[in-house]
């Protein structure tokens, strides 16, 4: 007699089927904390609907995974190891995802491999999977790994219309199933000719998906607020980094509210109240003649140009904030295509996509902020006294740019 199938029923897909043994690894403790972590961290407070997390995001990407590992015509043993990847391909997340990753001496990929290959986890898992097999094809790889991690992966489609779907912006709705039936696995995945169109769809989607929600200016602050608040609990050791898988967003709301130390009871009681620094200045990237420059400031120097401004307008050190968005890196352009068995990157092939590289540098921008209650000191505020900045590019017409600040 054959067991009952199991289904998850899924907000963006409807009903995903799980084999039993994909239930086991679902119902172990590191997995079932993965439902108390946000998938978009603090972004709640900017769109109310973001409150997805990343046990749905696994489950999701596990989807793609298969449909994708079948249309390629995978053998069943490898279309079960994908699905296994996919789904615990983020099993190490700390809180709140990649905000309290921002403050981490490594990345989370570190902590899911030790999670795969150091719990309780790897007791289950090598009942039919080899650990270390799983944690490669999570880090993109040998042969398989491209289809979980690579420029056009089943996790970035995932998280593109899962993101839009519950923060309510159009922008990430993507063609997946034509993205998906024009793959092709060889040396990576290679996008045939006629998927073009598709993939052009998902750049773009994440180019507007960039200022309007993972690097919007509101974002921006509330990460930066509570990443400063965590790496205090962190060099104080009220909390080990090194298992932060443990921690669930709970934990850290706790840890922050109840904790000998005032400056993160403050920003915690801050959060809680949607009292957010407010901005003073910004100046967009695409002002500058070489905006990459601005990703070669190091941290210490921001955190110098913070206490000197801290100081100059008599405000706590601690209350200041410098922010750059970051780097609009859009791997997906890298994407190989095949156009009549020859392969050209995604940005030769596409005019939309070569525009995009040209003008993502449009959007990202270095800001200040302080307390709403400080904002009246700097009114003539002029970082370039704080920082050394990239040279401005005086020639470039700009009126053909929206301003981004009123539109974002």
């Amino acid at each position: 007699m054959s067991e009952k199938k199991k289904f998850i029923r899924d907000s963006v897909y409807g009903d995903i089927n799980l084999n039993p043994f994909e239930v086991r690894i679902m119902d172990m403790p590191q997995f079932q904390r993965l439902r108390r972590i946000k998938q978009l961290g603090l972004i709640g407070l900017i769109y109310p609907g973001a409150t997805h997390t990343r046990f749905e995001h696994s489950v999701g990407t596990m989807n793609l995974g298969s449909k994708l590992s079948e249309e390629l015509g995978l053998e069943k043993d490898e279309i079960e190891l994908i699905r296994a990847s996919a789904l615990l391909h983020d099993i190490g997340h700390g809180p709140f995802s990649h905000v309290s990753e921002g403050v981490l001496s490594f990345p989370h990929e570190e902590l899911t491999k030790f999670v795969i290959t150091q719990t309780s986890m790897r007791d289950l898992l090598e009942e039919k999977f080899d650990v270390f097999e799983i944690a490669d094809i999570i880090n993109g790889q040998g042969h398989l790994g491209p289809i979980v991690s690579g420029e056009l992966d089943v996790d970035r489609m995932d998280y593109l219309l899962r993101d839009s779907h519950n923060t309510g912006v159009a922008y990430g709705i993507i063609d997946y199933e034509r993205i998906i039936s024009n793959l092709k696995l060889e040396d990576g995945l290679i996008l045939d000719i006629k998927g073009v169109q598709a993939a052009e769809g998902a750049l773009v989607s994440r180019y507007f998906m960039y200022p309007s929600v993972y690097q919007h200016h509101t974002t921006r602050i509330v990460n930066s607020m509570f990443r400063r608040a965590l790496k205090r609990v962190i060099d104080e050791g009220i909390i080990n980094e090194q298992e932060i898988y443990k921690y669930d967003d709970a934990d850290f709301i706790g840890i922050f509210r109840h904790c000998d130390n005032h400056f993160v009871n403050d920003i915690m009681a801050r959060l809680d109240a949607r009292h957010i620094m407010k901005r003073v200045k910004t100046i967009r990237l695409d002002n500058f003649k070489y905006p990459e420059k601005m990703y070669k400031i190091k941290p210490e120097a921001l955190r110098k140009a913070e206490e000197e401004i801290a100081e100059d307008y008599d405000i706590d050190k601690d209350y200041v904030f410098i922010n750059i968005a970051e780097y609009p890196r859009f791997d997906e352009m890298k994407t190989q295509v095949n156009v009549d068995g020859k392969l050209y990157p995604l940005t030769e092939i596409s005019n939309i996509i070569g525009a995009l590289s040209k003008a993502r540098f449009n959007i990202p921008d270095i800001s200040v902020y302080v307390d709403d209650e400080e904002r009246s000191k700097f009114g003539k505020f002029k970082l370039e006294n704080y920082l050394d900045l990239p040279e401005i590019d005086r020639e470039k017409f700009h009126g053909i740019h929206y301003d981004q600040i009123k539109l974002f």
